[in-house]
């Protein structure tokens, strides 16, 4: 056991694991809420491969001892019992080896964080508006059977129906980008549209970009570097939408980017969730390298900027539903557009899992 490298490199960690759980006790960390929350965070990585390699550890201690028996004991029946717990034992020890190696990995950096989501019709005029407001349904429904809170932040109506471009937040304590970021991408869709009169199947397309929301302390933002404007809401939202100015415009200065809102009738609020999602699309500026990167190597990641990038085609005719990168195909469109797509991300996470082991050399 003594020999065993894999083991050593997650015992090598449980001095610094007690070293952070020390210092998130301590009253002067306790006090620092940005030092603190990076500690918690490195506290939260580290557990699980802790916890696996602990278990590891003792997996192999009662082989070790079962094998020892087997090898010394004279009595039959204690032989015996050491044999069924070698042949009971040894099945899983690769499992635990390739879960401890994925843990040792470390993990995309902004996977526990909430999403903002921008869904965008492309090709084909009224029907890609129609097929983008589909998509932000199919995500809405997919996101409440995960317990997730959904809000939109702007959206600009179809003149048909759908979206011509619609930016929503994705929230959840237990994180949500980790899961959706797999759905970047251009979404093709192949099916006879409702404007189409002579029953002819067309192809229409969506983009669909997912952000990591940045957190409070990730981007230095100040108010001296924001534009606020004020405007009267268009579209829905009752009495008074379009006689208050409660609509907010906010355009960072040195960058150039511009975020609105007009989704609440408190001008505050709107001004909070135009506020958080200006941090979060100035923090992708800088995720967006990391994203480069990582889609370079693997076939499951799309860089938010490639709005080129093909990753889905759902055929209505067929009833079909394939992914690109996985050569992974479906044929329940039905219930995939309802909200069913667990099935498709665990596929691209399996598929991922195996690219970051490739990727560190196994």
């Amino acid at each position: 056991m003594a020999e065993n490298t894999l083991l050593e490199k997650v015992l090598s960690l449980q001095d610094k694991f007690q070293s952070l759980q020390d210092q998130l006790a301590s009253p002067e960390v306790m006090s620092d809420m940005k030092k603190y929350v990076q500690l918690n965070k490195d506290y939260k990585e580290l557990e699980p491969i802790i916890k696996a390699g602990l278990e590891y550890k003792m997996v192999l201690e009662e082989l070790a001892s079962a094998k020892d028996i087997l090898m010394n004991e004279k009595d039959d029946d204690l032989r015996e019992m050491a044999r069924e717990e070698i042949s009971e034992i040894e099945p899983k020890i690769p499992e635990m080896e390739q879960n401890i190696k994925l843990l040792l990995i470390p993990a995309d950096p902004d996977d526990s964080k909430n999403a903002m989501v921008e869904i965008r019709g492309g090709t084909g005029g009224d029907e890609a508006a129609i097929f983008a407001g589909d998509l932000f349904r199919m995500y809405t429904k997919y996101a409440e059977s995960k317990g997730w809170k959904v809000e939109i932040t702007d959206q600009a109506p179809g003149t048909a129906g759908g979206y011509k471009q619609i930016v929503f937040k994705l929230s959840s304590p237990e994180g949500v980008y980790g899961v959706m970021k797999y759905e970047s991408g251009v979404h093709r869709v192949q099916r006879v549209p409702q404007t189409e009169t002579q029953g002819r199947i067309q192809t229409s397309a969506a983009s669909v970009a997912v952000f990591p929301e940045a957190g409070e302390f990730d981007v230095e933002l100040n108010w001296s570097d924001i534009r606020l404007d004020l405007f009267c809401a268009s579209g829905p939202g009752g009495q008074g939408v379009n006689t208050t100015y409660s609509a907010v415009r906010l355009t960072h200065i040195p960058s150039g980017l511009v975020v609105q809102c007009q989704e609440e009738r408190s001008q505050l609020k709107n001004k909070d969730r135009a506020f958080e999602e200006l941090r979060t699309r100035l923090y992708n500026l800088e995720h967006q390298k990391y994203l480069d990167e990582v889609a370079s190597k693997r076939k499951t990641m799309v860089s938010t900027g490639d709005r080129s990038a093909k990753i889905r085609t759902y055929n209505y005719p067929q009833g079909r539903v394939t992914d690109h990168r996985i050569n992974w195909s479906m044929y329940n469109l039905p219930v995939f557009m309802d909200g069913d797509i667990q099935e498709v991300i665990d596929q691209l996470t399996i598929a991922e899992n195996a690219e970051r082991l490739k990727e560190a050399g196994d």
